[in-house]
């Protein structure tokens, strides 16, 4: 049986060295100032000293436009919507969970799904997931499966409602209201 050696403590990295990590971070991954600082926090020195270096940096960065909350939320946005075919509360979710600010990420996501016919993304979630139409003896238990699915992509009930109707498919609205929705009547 192999012993794991003890692993050595890193020398905190001063304010220079700890610019060059956060750099080389933002080389490998797009990042919110949040995620940044979290990064930061483990090589920085411990403390208020730690503090500030980190909030120069991060001033740093800005300044030279290599960190923006507003544009990674845009990028963001943009890569889960053509990309994933997400629907909206997916990414509202994401952006939270990733730091970004409640404003920010309302102002985006109004823009970036203001033209979007959200049955029609979730057609195309449906195609790129290759998600089979409900048929057959359980043909309710797996459009209440679809549903979960659709739902955990961010599409409202309204929205899920529509397309399982267009299958033909008997919809358990229960599953819905469970979701706290309850689907939009059709005009």
């Amino acid at each position: 049986m192999a012993f794991a050696r003890a692993k050595k403590k890193r020398e905190p990295l001063r304010e220079p060295e700890l610019f060059e990590y956060a750099v080389g971070a933002l080389a490998r991954k797009m990042r919110t100032v949040r995620d940044l600082k979290r990064l930061m926090r483990a090589r920085a020195e411990e403390g208020e000293a730690g503090e500030r270096a980190m909030d120069r940096v991060v001033a740093r960065l800005k300044e030279l436009k290599y960190l923006s909350d507003t544009r990674f939320a845009a990028d963001y946005t943009r890569l889960r919507k053509e990309n994933e075919k997400y629907g909206r509360r997916r990414v509202q979710q994401d952006l939270a969970q990733k730091g970004v600010h409640k404003d920010l990420i309302a102002t985006t996501l109004t823009k970036a799904y203001e033209d979007v016919d959200e049955v029609a993304l979730a057609r195309e979630y449906i195609a790129r997931k290759r998600i089979k139409q409900p048929s057959g003896a359980n043909a309710r238990k797996e459009a209440t499966r679809v549903t979960g699915r659709l739902m955990r992509a961010g599409f409202s009930a309204g929205t899920i409602y529509k397309v399982l109707r267009e299958w033909d498919v008997e919809v358990d609205e229960s599953a819905l209201e469970d979701a706290g929705e309850a689907p939009e009547s059709e005009d």
